[in-house]
């Protein structure tokens, strides 16, 4: 028997607590930890129609990236979407567990697979953790960095990623290079981490989106900028979260969400 509990503590292994950022909210958010799981289901952001799912399918647990009561929340009413939302999952008994910038962080988290994905070698964290209450973890810390085996021309290395994150459309700013051969990441939208990859000398710094000055700021730090989609950058590590959880609990039976959906239209 599987409960909520035991989710938990396998998240603090694989996502201990202190790699959270200050402003975040994480962890258990709605559920009882005594309750037992049967079913679960992963996804990038709790939705409407990812919650339609979760009670059509009559899942005990949602593991959502992304945060719901990510502010403080006066009421829960069926006046609003959110509130609705939420109380259709507490009326259906489903928990919700969101591991957020714990498991973008982690060692084996969001990062550290796009790293390993785009083939860089000595990886290591943008902004290692300092908290060395977490333990031996060399790669736990904030995005990623490093080098590829070979430098690559520049198209050839832009066409490379667009395939292997399945991007239907790049935006690029930034100055201009013509090879790469140190790389930076950072998933979701994380452009304040730009000058943590010029910084360490990184010729291209990639992430979900980032903010309209961040583009500039690019020109001035001579770094290559790519923005490859939030939706693009996390929602893979959300599916294959969903089976690293499946070989953990194999009485349950997990699943990644086929509702969910890029929430921008590409053309």
């Amino acid at each position: 028997m599987t409960t909520v509990a035991d989710l938990i503590a396998y998240f603090d292994e694989l996502t201990p607590p202190e790699l959270a950022e200050s402003w975040d909210n994480v962890g258990l958010l709605i559920g009882r930890e005594t309750a037992t799981i049967q079913s679960m289901l992963t996804c990038l952001t709790l939705t409407p129609d990812v919650a339609a799912e979760a009670v059509k399918q009559n899942v005990d647990l949602v593991v959502s990236h992304h945060p719901i009561l990510f502010r403080p929340v006066q009421q829960i009413t069926t006046a609003t979407v959110e509130g609705s939302m939420l109380l259709d999952l507490i009326e259906s008994q489903i928990a919700v567990f969101s591991p957020h910038t714990r498991y973008d962080s982690a060692p084996s988290g969001i990062n550290q697979q796009l790293a390993e994905l785009l083939g860089l070698t000595h990886i290591e964290p943008l902004r290692p953790l300092e908290d060395q209450s977490v333990g031996p973890h060399s790669l736990a810390g904030a995005g990623r960095w490093g080098r590829l085996k070979t430098p690559v021309p520049f198209d050839e290395f832009v066409a490379r990623v667009k395939e292997l994150l399945n991007v239907p459309a790049l935006s690029l700013s930034g100055a201009s290079k013509e090879q790469i051969a140190t790389v930076g990441i950072a998933c979701g939208s994380a452009g304040e981490f730009l000058s943590d990859a010029a910084r360490v000398g990184c010729d291209l710094f990639i992430t979900g989106e980032a903010r309209f000055h961040t583009a500039f700021e690019a020109r001035e730090l001579d770094i290559a900028l790519l923005l490859a989609g939030h939706y693009q950058t996390e929602r893979p590590a959300m599916e294959l979260l969903a089976e690293k959880l499946q070989r953990k609990f194999p009485g349950v039976e997990v699943y990644s969400s086929q509702q969910e959906q890029d929430p921008f239209r590409w053309k």
